[in-house]
């Protein structure tokens, strides 16, 4: 999964003077209006690796992600690493974010140039003891290709959302845990009541990284394209009323709609989040969704096409005509 951000120009810069100055040691980076960007540059003290790696610690926060390029096998055209630092107490959104452009960040900078590619959550591994046991481990590791080490990174990332504070939070055993409104909440559990409301909207609120009310409805399936938003993704929960040999059914759809037009940082959180939220309308609001859909535009579900869904149309047989003897009108 890529996230559609690009190198800027500033560290193609950056990274080209670490390339032909000997006397630095690292960069740290970070994306910044859809591209990363170089924040400082790290001197090198000496030529031993470790010496240097005190000069990091300042330079991060806690609760913010960020790229490190080091060098670290001095005189070597692959000598250097790339490190995607993702604390836990990172944003759920910018977490995912930093996971799923780290191929990018190397591959725009130059394959060749780096020999490793880590993803790491805690400042003791980029101290001395935290490189020693990465070394150990890593011969005897079979070596992962870009793409693997991209979905790993994005899945350590999703591992390590849950958790923070504010709210009634769905839990979702491993995945993604977030904050929902309590309009949100009041409006999910009112989906259970017979008359109530058919269609529930939400939407993820990426700055507070929250589960929120859009709107209900009490539509049928022909409205559904007219209430559900054609420009911004949506998690929208409906009820669907229909009968099958004259007997009033019920099912409870998942229609996550997604339009081409989206922000990369809301395609992102949207599609992450799409399979935790699923788990916790089951385990935490004892909501059991029949049907999941999931469409570029809301006028991909038509009445029609729910009609099918649930009362397929079935195909005539016709008996055996015997032909007509030749020569008899």
């Amino acid at each position: 999964m890529q996230s559609g951000i690009s190198v800027s120009q500033e560290l193609h810069d950056a990274f080209s003077e670490l390339l032909s100055s000997p006397s630095q040691r690292a960069l740290i980076a970070t994306i910044q209006s859809e591209s990363i960007t170089p924040l400082h540059t790290i001197p090198a003290s000496s030529l031993d690796f470790f010496s240097d790696l005190s000069a990091l610690t300042p330079l991060l926060s806690e609760k913010q992600a960020a790229y490190i390029i080091l060098r670290r096998y001095q005189n070597a055209p692959d000598g250097y690493v790339a490190v995607t630092f993702v604390p836990d107490t990172a944003p759920v959104r910018q977490k995912m974010l930093f996971a799923s452009t780290r191929l990018t960040l190397v591959r725009e900078l130059g394959t060749e140039r780096f020999r490793e590619s880590l993803f790491v959550t805690e400042m003791k591994e980029l101290e001395k003891e935290g490189w020693q046991k990465h070394d150990a481990s890593g011969a005897l590791k079979a070596p992962l290709t870009e793409e693997e080490e991209t979905l790993q990174g994005v899945k350590e990332a999703e591992a390590d959302a849950r958790g923070g504070t504010g709210g009634r939070r769905l839990e979702t055993g491993g995945k993604l845990s977030m904050a929902i409104g309590g309009e949100a909440l009041r409006a999910l559990q009112g989906l259970k009541e017979r008359g109530g409301e058919s269609l529930v909207q939400l939407c993820l609120d990426t700055n507070n990284e929250s589960i929120e009310l859009v709107g209900t409805s009490d539509i049928d399936a022909s409205g559904l394209a007219s209430v559900i938003s054609d420009t911004e993704p949506r998690y929208s929960l409906f009820t669907y009323r229909y009968s099958v040999d004259g007997a009033d059914q019920s099912a409870l759809l998942f229609i996550y709609t997604c339009p081409s037009g989206s922000k990369v940082r809301e395609r992102m959180l949207y599609a992450s989040s799409k399979l935790g939220f699923l788990a916790a309308l089951n385990t935490d609001l004892g909501l059991e969704v029949s049907r999941k859909f999931e469409v570029t535009n809301p006028s991909d579900i038509a009445a029609s096409t729910l009609e099918d869904e649930f009362n397929p149309k079935q195909e005539q047989k016709q008996g055996f005509s015997r032909p007509r003897r030749p020569g008899k009108r």
